[in-house]
């Protein structure tokens, strides 16, 4: 239950500024895209407070069974409400009050109808009976679904990753990334010989009479639906302390396959280091309460709230690649980590504003970089990944819907770009960290809009970077810089503009000598400035600061 916290500010950006104009018009959607993507009357009449899953888990069959509990407070009168429930799984009942509600299925969506008006103000809990085989996952974690595998003893290992598909793919929810529940309980019976790992605390594990074991954990945060998880191996455990700044201590808690222990020890002495660098950045780590955890997964990584999933192999970088040579850090522990603060305690409330959770966590990256490294480090990491940018479509993708089908992951490097850019508009490194942090700190364990960033930046600034947002958010292009030289004795004559997308376009750009950059204040009508004791070889454009495409005219 999440609360949709909104900020007055002196420079507000309405939502007309930023029409998706006609990028997705000819792009066709399902009515089954629909349900699960709008916010139809039968989901907001209620906001989830609670769910218990209570569940068994067939390892040899790769079945589910048991119920979920549904706690929750109605927000306008209502009849009927909408859960949601893959096609696959069966529903054996859902009961109100011990009562048996009537129901009916359309596609994933299923609409709950009730014998008496619910009344606004008041509150309620459903349980939802369930069974069924989960879809498997052909390439997890971007394909969603459960895996089911073996370690190298034989031994069962079992996840599941359902960003993009949605937690309904395993368990019924209202699956909107807009209404966390406040707290989960995560019950989940395994055979014995095995060992269940999930999000929050282990409250306890009790032995049943049918050779399996209960393992209940908890989580006291609010959460997304898809960040609910569950590992199944033959786990060994081991746990350590962080210290934060304030001096309170933070339990670390980790889940590895049994013989990879000694190789799990060496590989995760860098969570310290990077719980420091993120402190200092945004504050501590978000879910103080709950702990942190890496589990280890039959797949490569994902962002699992307070119990991330760990498969990088113990490899440095992403499984053994992508960051530069002479860089030796976890890829997956740094980057699903960053998620905790944005993807996890930030939330976007529509699957078209991705990039708040995987730009910034993106651009974290570079943050780590450059707390651990320097600057120029940092540089050059951003550069690196330049390459798997593609600009084919717009960050911000249609609302309403349930897509995810991205051409690239221009949401992730490009949205990464997009913040290293802001930063040096800004040019000013003090206001820069400044807003980054204040701003986490003011929208923690909460879901935001794009508006409510784009406001906080104007805000802090005192300045309207409106047209900013919409060229890079909106639009697949990047803005290009246009220039004319000629030389003058020993100054240099720049003529420069914006050709860009948007009308008005106007952001401030370093260019000149590297060692000692000018501001140049382009718009879309030509400018000229005189840069002092400057040979036209030496001009230069700071792409390396602000991801903009350069073209001299004739």
């Amino acid at each position: 239950m999440k609360h949709i916290l909104s900020l007055l500010v002196l420079l507000l950006v309405t939502g007309s500024v930023f029409a998706q104009r006609d990028f997705y018009q000819s792009y066709e959607f399902t009515k089954a895209d629909t349900l699960r993507g709008a916010l139809r009357a039968e989901r907001t009449c209620y906001d989830v407070t609670f769910y218990e899953l209570d569940i068994k888990v067939d390892v040899e069959r790769q079945y589910l069974s048991g119920y979920v509990d549904m706690t929750y407070q109605v927000k306008e009168d209502f009849k009927t409400l909408q859960i949601d429930l893959f096609e696959n799984m069966q529903i054996n009942g859902i009961t109100f009050l011990g009562k048996k509600l009537k129901y009916r299925r359309e596609a994933a969506a299923v609409f709950v109808d009730f014998p008496k008006r619910q009344k606004q103000g008041s509150s309620g809990s459903i349980r939802i009976a369930y069974e069924g085989k989960p879809i498997a996952a052909k390439n997890a974690p971007w394909d969603g679904g459960f895996v089911w595998k073996k370690d190298e003893n034989g031994k069962a290992w079992v996840g599941v990753a359902c960003e993009g598909d949605g937690a309904s793919l395993w368990w019924p929810n209202k699956d909107h990334l807009s209404d966390e529940p406040d707290s989960v309980s995560i019950k989940v019976a395994v055979p014995n010989e095995l060992v269940c790992a999930s999000n929050g605390n282990l409250r306890a594990t009790e032995k049943l009479n049918d050779g399996y074991t209960r393992y209940d954990w908890f989580v006291s945060y609010p959460i997304n639906n898809y960040n609910v998880s569950i590992t199944i191996a033959d786990f060994a455990h081991f746990s350590d302390t962080y210290t934060a700044e304030d001096d309170e201590t933070l339990d670390l808690d980790y889940y590895v396959l049994s013989y990879n222990l000694e190789k799990a020890k060496k590989q995760f002495e860098q969570v310290e280091k990077m719980l420091a660098c993120y402190e200092r950045y945004f504050g501590k780590y978000p879910f103080w309460k709950d702990g942190f955890s890496l589990i280890e997964t039959p797949y490569l990584g994902m962002e699992h709230q307070s119990g991330i999933a760990y498969g990088n192999q113990y490899m440095r970088g992403y499984l053994g690649g992508l960051i530069p040579k002479h860089m030796d850090w976890d890829y997956i522990i740094i980057h699903e980590t960053g998620h905790e603060y944005f993807g996890n305690s930030i939330s976007c409330n529509d699957l078209s504003e991705m990039w708040i959770h995987e730009s910034f966590t993106t651009y974290m990256e570079a943050l780590y970089v450059e707390c651990i490294y320097n600057f120029e480090e940092a540089i050059g990491y951003l550069i690196s990944q330049r390459q798997f940018i593609y600009n084919q479509e717009p960050i911000i993708g249609p609302k309403d819907v349930n897509w995810e089908d991205w051409k690239s992951s221009d949401h992730y490097y490009k949205g990464a770009w997009v913040l290293h850019t802001l930063r040096h508009a800004i040019g000013d490194d003090a206001v820069w960290f400044d807003l980054l942090k204040s701003f986490y700190q003011r929208y923690a364990i909460s879901n935001i809009d794009s508006e409510d960033f784009f406001n906080y930046v104007n805000q802090c600034t005192r300045r309207d970077f409106s047209r900013f947002f919409e060229q890079y958010l909106y639009y697949p292009s990047i803005p290009i810089l246009e220039y004319q030289l000629e030389q003058q004795g020993k100054d240099l004559q720049v003529r420069y503009r914006w050709n860009a997308d948007v009308e008005g376009f106007d952001m401030p750009i370093l260019a000149g000598k590297q060692e000692s950059y000018w501001t140049l204040y382009p718009s879309d009508n030509w400018k000229t400035s005189i840069l002092q004791s400057l040979n036209k070889s030496e001009f230069k454009v700071a792409t390396e600061l602000f991801y903009v495409d350069v073209m001299e005219v004739k």
